[in-house]
């Protein structure tokens, strides 16, 4: 039994190692490992804050209403022992500006997340940092997405409580009164 464990834990060990090399190699330097299944927050008010407030809602191909219930999130999460949450910070003079970074940020992100599946990792499943972003103009619906293979949901989007879950582990974030603010976005990549 002992045996079964110190092996398991190494082959975590060197299985992380090996994908941290990706994660840095793309660029990505700000992240902690997490188990989705026992961290990540999932809340029902953060999709009444999509619905009751976000003006994406029912405008972007992968956000509310086209992803997942509330409950069909938990359950998505639950298939998950192992994950990395990125952190990044960004401050912008003209708030336009975020829309081409997050665009740019977001599409690094799903090349990482196609490495990590090439490289065996047949979950692999990453959530965008921020609203797609990929088109200018989106169609609202995800069986008309132009970008299928690239579009992902936010965290919020399937009903993360950021605050709580990046709260638990030490990152940090709080309410922005503007967009000039310093922000501090999440991105999440679960990996199994």
């Amino acid at each position: 039994m002992i045996t079964r464990m110190v092996e398991s834990q190494m082959k975590t060990e060197n299985s992380r190692k090996s994908l941290e090399g990706l994660i840095l190699k793309h660029g990505f330097g700000e992240f902690k490992w997490i188990n989705p299944r026992e961290e990540i927050v999932v809340s029902h008010w953060v999709r009444m804050k999509c619905i009751f407030g976000c003006p994406g809602y029912g405008q972007i191909a992968s956000c509310p209403p086209n992803t997942l219930s509330v409950k069909e999130c938990q359950n998505f999460f639950q298939e998950y022992e192992e994950g990395v949450i990125f952190h990044f910070e960004k401050q912008f003079e003209d708030p336009e500006d975020r829309h081409a970074w997050s665009r740019e940020l977001n599409l690094k992100l799903v090349e990482l997340e196609r490495e990590v599946f090439l490289s065996g990792y047949v979950k692999a499943f990453l959530l965008f940092m921020d609203s797609c972003e990929i088109c200018k103009k989106c169609t609202k619906v995800r069986e008309e997405c132009k970008h299928p293979k690239l579009s992902r949901p936010t965290p919020e989007g399937m009903a993360i409580d950021i605050f709580a879950t990046v709260g638990k582990i030490g990152y940090p974030i709080e309410v922005l009164k503007d967009y000039t603010e310093t922000m501090n976005r999440y991105a999440f990549l679960l990996v199994e």
